[in-house]
């Protein structure tokens, strides 16, 4: 088991960015996939991004705007979000694949 815990959202206008943090427990070194979800009002949760070794994943939505990564050394996977919409407001999830390993989340509000 690992415990997430996710950083980094707010509120932001359309067309600004905004990266979120999820900060594991231990080592990922041997947590071989890790993914980004979003929880929007009324609707359910969806899988946004994730990645697995060098494969990374975008919903058709999110692609060519938000970008997944992966820092080992500081157990620790980003998600980088620009031009964003306000259809991207959402609680956002850290989530180990396989697992019931998710995070608190984080708040996104893109809002003018």
């Amino acid at each position: 088991q690992v415990q997430l815990v996710e950083s980094g959202g707010g509120l932001v206008q359309p067309g600004g960015s905004l990266r979120l943090s999820c900060a594991a427990s231990r080592s990922i070194l041997d947590i071989p996939a890790m993914g980004w979800y979003r929880q929007a009002p009324g609707k359910q949760r969806e899988l946004v991004s994730s990645i697995s070794g060098t494969v990374t994943y975008y919903t058709d939505s999110v692609k060519g705007r938000f970008s997944i990564s992966r820092d080992n050394a500081k157990n620790t996977v980003y998600l980088q979000m620009n031009s964003l919409k306000p259809e991207d407001t959402a609680v956002y999830y850290c989530h180990r694949p396989g697992s019931g390993d998710w995070g608190q989340g984080t708040q996104v509000t893109v809002s003018s």
